[in-house]
């Protein structure tokens, strides 16, 4: 009888220290998902990994746009330094969410000397000043269209880089583009947080909503694609949902690089002359 009553013992306190380690795993998992949660916009935009860009020519010009929220945003403009026989589309470059847009608009130049480039200092990202959301991007994103439209005689190309695709993508949804290119995009931000972090509820927690996919189901703009076949950050799946939701795909190219170090490759130029050449063709 003693043993019987002991065994129950033991089993009740093996019971309880279960119990206890099971609410104390369920209160760390808690606590993470909220500091993930109330971190998430640091994650998505590292504004303090595009601090520093590399050093422009000297006929650069940096032109603020007001928000209304009395926010500064910064646009990037550099003029052709090869001149054209005709007007060129100007090329209006959005970077990855840690590209410094002074090196958006360099690559630009440089790759594109017959053309005017314009690249974008996000909210947040500085000389620009405020907060980065999904929304904020987009909005700032048709304030730079509108000042640029204005001179823009031959149309204006967007070309977007990784999170900065889904940026053009909003765009042309608003505004009247020549057409865009879009180099590692992603379908939906929802899904691909959710592929990275499987173990947390990201498609319920997520406030910045980023749907390019489901944008351009219903978009009859030129649109031309270039993928990284080793990208680990945007996998095939998330970037093949993309492309079969463009309606009018004129170039689509592959390059065996990483997501990363695509913009190394010795092909990346060529693949973005024919991108844009592709989607400027009537």
């Amino acid at each position: 009888m003693a043993r019987l009553v002991q065994g129950r013992v033991l089993a009740d306190i093996h019971a309880m220290w279960l119990l206890k380690l099971t609410l104390a795993l369920a209160g760390c998992y808690a606590a993470l998902v909220g500091i993930l949660y109330a971190l998430q916009t640091r994650l998505i935009f590292p504004t303090s990994l595009a601090a520093f860009g590399p050093d422009l020519p000297e006929r650069a010009r940096a032109i603020d746009l007001a928000a209304q929220d009395g926010e500064r945003v910064v646009l990037v403009r550099l003029s052709a330094r090869r001149p054209a026989a005709e007007p060129r589309p100007l090329l209006l470059g959005f970077g990855g969410n840690a590209w410094n847009a002074d090196a958006v608009a360099l690559t630009l130049h440089e790759t594109f000397p017959e053309h005017e480039v314009a690249a974008l200092h996000y909210r947040g990202y500085r000389p620009s000043t405020g907060s980065p959301s999904a929304s904020a991007l987009f909005e700032d994103a048709r304030r730079a269209h509108d000042h640029l439209a204005r001179d823009a005689q031959a149309g204006i190309i967007a070309i977007g880089l990784s999170l900065g695709a889904a940026v053009a993508v909003d765009l042309a949804s608003t505004r009247p583009v020549r057409g865009i290119v879009l180099v590692t995009p992603f379908d939906s931000l929802r899904e691909l947080a959710a592929h990275h972090y499987p173990w947390i509820p990201v498609r319920l927690l997520l406030r910045h909503r980023m749907e390019p996919a489901a944008t351009l189901r219903d978009l009859d703009v030129p649109t031309a694609i270039i993928l990284a076949e080793n990208d680990t950050i945007v996998p095939a799946p998330r970037s093949t949902a993309l492309r079969e939701a463009v309606r009018d795909l004129r170039s689509e190219i592959a390059i065996r690089a990483g997501h990363n170090d695509l913009y190394g490759h010795p092909d990346f130029a060529g693949a973005l002359r024919a991108s844009v050449a592709a989607v400027t063709r009537d």
